[in-house]
């Protein structure tokens, strides 16, 4: 009984705070990204950049220490952690809730350089997150229909030319580069309707995966695919995390070379493609076995 009348209190104490420290941080991050638009110098820029990026890794810090605020949490990472902060990484990840971004902030700030997420153009609006995140250069993705490209061919491709001015970016500061495959977060809806090979998995998309290996494989120091799990997945792990509620997360992580053949022209190889295609899926068949041991051994 005391532990559901504590839960609206913890609902309101992790909320304040992700709302406050994100809204801090973020205006702390625009102060110093505002010289970007007087000063369009690439050197200034850089610098600009690099000071942005320490701040944002407070961010980091400050959503790792949410993770702890009302609940005992326990992390269980298996595989890899011998990272470095001045190395380049490209991450390969499942997507199961919002709460996938602070868990992988979590991995980051301490022995990763600082992540990048492709965001829906849509979010350039939101207030503070925005500007914040355009200070820090990720790509706005702002996709196009079949429609609107029959009827302005221009449109076609511009998203891949948009991402390749912002990888071009990325090659001056230590990066993590996050694509979450699947495109979208799993639900058993979505499983359904697109009839998914896998059981815990929603199929995997290769093109963007594909493309940033070709804009930035030579730079990357290693691929690192990344499986999350929560254990108790009968509620949203939002509202767990929110509600104090998440008490372990269990991550896998495993460090993989760039090698040659991941290295190709997607949109134009067919040969490339369907190559890439396969080395994808068969990470997600792995991920898809990891995900059904985890969840075997909570089980027991």
């Amino acid at each position: 009984m005391l532990t559901t009348l504590l839960i609206p209190f913890r609902v309101i104490i992790n909320f304040s705070f992700a709302l406050v420290s994100t809204g801090i941080i973020g205006l702390l991050i625009i102060l110093v990204g505002l010289p970007k638009l007087l000063l369009p110098i690439p050197a200034v820029q850089r610098l600009i950049s690099t000071w942005a990026n320490g701040i944002f890794r407070l961010w980091g810090y400050a959503m790792s220490a949410m993770f702890r605020l009302t609940q005992p949490m326990r992390w269980h990472i298996e595989g890899d952690s011998q990272l470095h902060r001045d190395s380049w990484y490209m991450i390969i990840a499942n997507h199961r809730s919002w709460v996938d971004i602070l868990v992988l902030m979590h991995l980051a700030c301490r022995n990763m350089p600082m992540p990048r997420f492709f965001l829906k153009h849509q979010l350039i609006w939101a207030p503070i997150i925005g500007l914040g995140c355009w200070t820090l250069d990720m790509p706005f993705m702002k996709r196009y229909s079949r429609d609107q490209i029959a009827r302005n061919p221009k449109l076609q491709g511009r998203d891949i030319e948009t991402t390749r001015k912002k990888c071009q970016k990325f090659q001056h500061i230590p990066t993590t580069v996050i694509n979450f495959c699947e495109g979208t977060r799993f639900t058993p809806e979505k499983h359904a309707k697109r009839n998914s090979p896998f059981q815990h998995l929603l199929p995997p998309k290769a093109g963007g995966t594909a493309f940033a290996l070709q804009m930035m494989g030579d730079q990357f120091d290693a691929i690192l695919d990344i499986t999350i799990v929560y254990p108790a997945a009968k509620r949203p792990a939002v509202w767990q995390l929110l509600s104090g509620q998440l008490r372990d997360v269990y991550v896998n992580v495993e460090t993989l070379p760039v090698a040659d053949d991941l290295i190709g022209d997607y949109f134009a190889d067919a040969e490339f493609k369907a190559h890439f295609h396969d080395w994808l899926n068969q990470r997600w068949v792995r991920k898809d076995k990891i995900i059904s041991r985890v969840k075997s051994e909570i089980s027991r």
